[in-house]
């Protein structure tokens, strides 16, 4: 599933080249998760004047309203000066003056809606209850602690959950918990003070880490103009169950967290 870095490098990658553009078409394919909320062609004519992000949400801000975008599990969004013919799996185009911007999805768990601005209740429910972004100045580690502090689930879950902090996905999880050397199972209660500064740190040292090498890339994920991650490549625990230790050297371990696979070192990740 694209995470935060692999959100954040994909509006990189598109953001300039669409601000500005006006759109002169818009067509759905098959339904995604959620409706779009207008008509297409009432997006024709409208005016895209940035791109942001809130958690795994891409904004299109338009002159009237806003596009929000997720990408599901399987999404990813391409940004051509040409459409090209439409593949069994491309459900949204967005035709600009200045390029088209296309949905790709799989598994159509991703969404295009419209809105008419972020107090619109359909922004509401899919925004309001999302945490802090890790990577901005609102991330503060007083916080954070605290939030850990009034949790007995395990701390792989509380940072899975975005509700104290968005977008620390399954691999950047594992990651900054090696990283703060903290087991995945224990409970985010007895984190004291100076570990919660330590995942404080490493959450945000991961996920600018990730965000750097381009996210990442386990299967099909590539930015809208066509690059993949490398970050996997770096990890130290995701995706090395049995594998050595890059720090001491013992093997890797995986258990199951609710449906998710954590890995750790058992070594350096004693509680």
């Amino acid at each position: 599933m694209p995470e935060l870095p692999e959100v954040e490098v994909t509006r990189r990658s598109f953001a300039p080249a669409i601000t500005g553009a006006r759109v002169l078409a818009a067509a759905l394919g098959k339904p995604l998760r959620w409706p779009l909320g207008c008509e297409p062609a009432a997006l024709v004519g409208r005016v895209v004047a940035g791109v942001r992000r809130r958690g795994k949400y891409l904004l299109l801000d338009l002159d009237r309203g806003i596009l929000l975008v997720h990408l599901g599990m399987s999404g990813s969004l391409a940004f051509q000066r040409e459409p090209g013919p439409l593949g069994p799996h491309d459900h949204f185009d967005l035709v600009t003056t200045q390029g088209v911007l296309r949905l790709h999805d799989p598994r159509r768990f991703g969404a295009v809606v419209h809105v008419s601005g972020l107090d619109d209740p359909v922004a509401r429910r899919l925004l309001d209850g999302l945490g802090v972004e890790p990577l901005s100045g609102d991330f503060r580690v007083d916080d954070f602690q605290a939030g850990l502090r009034a949790s007995r689930a395990p701390v792989k879950q509380v940072l899975l959950a975005g509700r104290l902090v968005v977008g620390v996905g399954n691999i950047y999880a594992s990651e900054a918990l090696f990283l703060a050397g903290i087991r995945p199972t224990t409970a985010a209660a007895r984190i004291g003070p100076v570990r919660a500064r330590r995942l404080h740190a490493a959450i945000q040292q991961v996920l600018a880490r990730a965000v750097e090498r381009g996210g990442s890339t386990l299967r099909d994920f590539s930015s809208a103009d066509g690059s993949v991650g490398h970050f996997q490549q770096e990890a130290r625990v995701y995706g090395r169950e049995g594998e050595p230790c890059h720090t001491c050297g013992t093997a890797v371990r995986m258990v199951r967290q609710g449906q998710r696979s954590s890995y750790f070192c058992p070594r350096c990740q004693r509680a």
